[in-house]
């Protein structure tokens, strides 16, 4: 992990493993940035959101399945939101794609399955795919959870100046994802007044 994401411990916290899949991609004062540069990015970044990857460690093409289910995740954000803020635009551009890698990537869930230990019947959990594949479905059965839900009328994209990140509205009156978003949100409202009053 890149000292600038150990330092932001990936945006929004506090949001639902989807949310914070989907701020992999964020925005500060030098521009867009992505923390899925390296495989060793997913394996951080699954680690920090607490989901097990058991031990393994993600291989440059689940690198390349992450940001896959990461885009496809603020695609289908986007759409719910009406978001047009072209900054935050998805690399897959084409909703039913989204679905489908959605989709797809959930059904290398881990299954559970029942196994007999000596006459004890244990339960366990099986998959066919790699522990990392295996993570991600478990994201990627939340995000169908979080776009497909109750929640996706609480989704919102945040349109404070340059930011590109989503949320979910947890109070009638939060209007950005952060405080610092609503901070500059509220600094570039009263910048234009007084603009505005100068050119009176």
């Amino acid at each position: 992990m890149n000292s600038t994401a150990d330092a932001r411990a990936w945006v929004l916290p506090e949001e639902p493993t989807p949310i914070r899949l989907m701020s992999t991609i964020w925005w500060d004062t030098d521009g867009i940035h992505d923390d899925f540069a390296t495989a060793s990015d997913v394996d951080d970044w699954l680690d920090a959101v607490s989901i097990d990857r058991a031990g393994t460690h993600a291989t440059p093409s689940e690198l390349a399945a992450a940001i896959r289910l990461r885009d496809a995740a603020r695609r289908a954000a986007a759409h719910l939101t009406d978001d047009d803020r072209p900054a935050a635009a998805s690399a897959i551009a084409d909703l039913d794609e989204a679905i489908d890698t959605i989709n797809t990537a959930a059904t290398h869930a881990a299954s559970p399955r029942i196994e007999n230990h000596d006459g004890r019947l244990h339960l366990t959990a099986e998959t066919s795919t790699s522990p990392v594949v295996a993570a991600l479905a478990t994201v990627a059965e939340q995000i169908i959870e979080l776009v497909g839900g109750d929640d996706a009328a609480t989704l919102r994209a945040c349109h404070a100046p340059g930011c590109v990140l989503y949320f979910v509205k947890t109070h009638p009156r939060r209007e950005w994802c952060s405080v610092a978003c609503g901070n500059r949100a509220r600094a570039a409202r009263h910048y234009d007044k007084v603009r505005v009053r100068k050119t009176d």
